[in-house]
């Protein structure tokens, strides 16, 4: 069964692990494939904010975080940023964790959610955000420097809550 709680400091090394390899193919992500551990940790868990774990049969398995999309005038909108281990996909993990975040995200105020950049070449994400109701409102050229495909456009995907 899978469990979604909050993160603690004693999550930080799986968290770790699992961002690691995300960002290591260097497809999917923004941040340098190399970038170290602190800057991840300190990125990803943050006081800005909201840090979740998911764990399957008691092995952390995936992790996201909800924050302000904009500060002051627009923290109306929640952002989010969501990462499983790749050990893990297809599993509905991804789904599970999206599913909790909009429900999250309402419960702490929120009225709508906004991805600033969904690689357009993730077809897994796009997929899943348009499932749980997300709609593509534009389109970044050339936003994201694919590893393997260079220049990749983008997407902002938005949903009310």
């Amino acid at each position: 069964m899978l469990d979604i709680r909050n993160a603690t400091q004693a999550d930080y090394e799986s968290i770790w692990e699992i961002i690691q390899q995300v960002i290591s193919s260097g497809d999917t992500y923004v941040f340098a494939p190399d970038s170290s551990r602190e800057r991840m940790l300190a990125y990803w868990c943050g006081q800005d904010k909201y840090t979740y774990v998911a764990e399957l049969n008691g092995k952390l398995v995936g992790t996201f975080m909800i924050k302000d999309n904009q500060p002051d005038l627009g923290s109306h909108i929640a952002n989010a940023g969501f990462m499983t281990d790749p050990t893990a996909t297809g599993q509905g993990v991804g789904t599970a964790m999206g599913t909790f975040s909009l429900e999250e995200a309402k419960r702490l105020g929120y009225t709508a959610m906004q991805f600033n950049i969904v690689i357009k070449s993730n077809d897994r994400a796009v997929r899943l955000w348009q499932k749980l109701g997300f709609t593509i409102i534009g389109e970044i050229p050339d936003a994201f420097t694919h590893k393997q495909n260079g220049l990749t456009n983008a997407y902002i995907m938005y949903r009310k809550l």
